[in-house]
């Protein structure tokens, strides 16, 4: 292609220090910093927003299915046989909780304690990952009722294994005001710690038995809902549809992992694209660079565009040589990016030379994430804008008057 050929020439044939040359130069090289840092930026945006799910994932169900109206206990075995029939699930199992105020001496906290079966102590996600001390032991013996504790719930309380702390439900309290009689208050022995990493639980939820958690709330034999693993964490918006068509909106609440923390994911987005938008005004002003030395090249180059059209090419052609020559800036500042961007990413992954305090910080260097989607959503911006800059010096190449360029050649 002779266009292309030509365009090539104009690039190369900068070999001499001129205001062109530089500035040909520095859009290069504001082309490849804004994709190198878009590219690092995004990474580690993806490197935070994975270990934020792998620790949310580890703890929470992928769908959690709760009771929202009394009605809904009577459909409870209902509900267990349709989840049975749902070939994506892996595991279900259900719960019950409630708001309690929790007393250990002069100590108190108002807490929501939440009734899981004894049996998922064999599990490898949930809360039986998460002890730090003492055992995940909910098994009641002689109507003994046990109990686990956050560490920042034991501090507060000043409690530790072993000791016998005093819970009233909400339940128990709103039942005496009706009846006028002393809350009921039942006795915990603490068999374990445990710790998520998350302050949302860490400060706010204790674990004991389901049957302990439903002497507590009054609930007999009813639960407040359900939880379920999945055997892929991709199937949750299906499974949560296939369970929407089945039970009753009014009764059941349907929430996925990412649903349970929407808030956290939504701050996250927003903060992600306007890192997006902040860093690719980088590149915009690189290829306001490309515009002014293209505009520049078109001048230097008025006699041979006469020339070339006096001897037939056409308009199109000499558009598509300037161009070319704006879209091959792009090409090679957008790869020159690409490349330090990766090899960073790479380097930061292999070798962790951005270390994190591992005493402020759950992890130990800045986590990242490569997405090939990234990669290619940055390379297409980074054309785009090139593209758009090399237009108008194009069309102004393109609409040379032939006389007006060789009358005094």
């Amino acid at each position: 292609m002779v266009e292309l050929f030509i365009a090539k020439r104009y690039l190369r044939a900068k070999h001499k220090l001129n205001l062109i040359t530089i500035i040909s130069f520095l859009s290069t090289l504001g082309i490849a910093i804004g994709v190198a840092a878009l590219i690092i930026v995004l990474s580690v945006f993806n490197g935070f927003g994975s270990l934020v799910t792998s620790i949310l994932i580890s703890f929470d169900p992928h769908i959690r299915i709760s009771v929202i109206d009394e009605k809904g206990f009577s459909k409870i075995n209902e509900l267990e046989s349709s989840l049975k029939n749902i070939s994506s699930i892996k595991t279900f199992y259900p719960y019950a909780e409630g708001k309690t105020i929790i007393l250990n001496k002069r100590s108190y906290e108002i807490v929501t304690v939440k009734g899981i079966p004894a049996s998922l102590k064999n599990e490898k996600w949930g809360i039986p990952t998460k002890i730090i001390s003492g055992k995940f032991d909910l098994e009641s013996k002689s109507n003994e009722d046990k109990i686990i504790l956050s560490l920042p719930l034991a501090l507060r309380l000043s409690a530790r294994i072993g000791d016998t702390i005093y819970v009233t439900s909400a339940y128990n309290i709103e039942k005496t005001i009706t009846t006028f009689t002393i809350p009921l208050t039942r006795k915990f022995i603490i068999t374990g710690l445990f710790e998520t990493n998350n302050r949302d639980y860490d400060v706010s939820y204790a674990f004991t038995s389901l049957k302990s958690a439903q002497r507590l709330f009054g609930l007999k034999n009813n639960y407040t809902g359900y939880e379920i693993r999945l055997d892929k964490i991709e199937n949750s918006e299906k499974v949560k549809k296939e369970l929407q068509n089945i039970l009753h909106a009014n009764l059941f609440s349907i929430n996925t992992w990412y649903d349970l923390h929407k808030d956290l994911y939504s701050v996250m987005t927003i903060e992600r694209w306007s890192a997006y938008i902040l860093l690719s005004l980088i590149i915009a002003v690189a290829t306001f660079n490309i515009f002014a030395s293209l505009t520049m090249t078109v001048l230097e180059k008025k006699k041979d565009i006469g020339i070339l059209r006096s001897i037939g090419l056409e308009k199109k052609s000499i558009l598509k040589i300037f161009m070319f020559e704006g879209i091959l800036v792009g090409i090679i500042g957008t790869i020159l990016g690409l490349t330090i961007g990766l090899l960073i990413c790479y380097l930061q992954i292999k070798y962790n030379f951005y270390p994190l305090d591992p005493e402020k910080y759950i992890i130990n260097a800045m986590p990242v994430k490569i997405k090939f989607t990234d990669v290619i959503a940055v390379s297409l911006m980074s054309m785009f804008l090139s593209f758009i800059a090399s237009l108008y010096p194009a069309k102004r190449a393109a609409n040379t008057i032939i006389i007006d360029s060789i009358k005094y050649e």
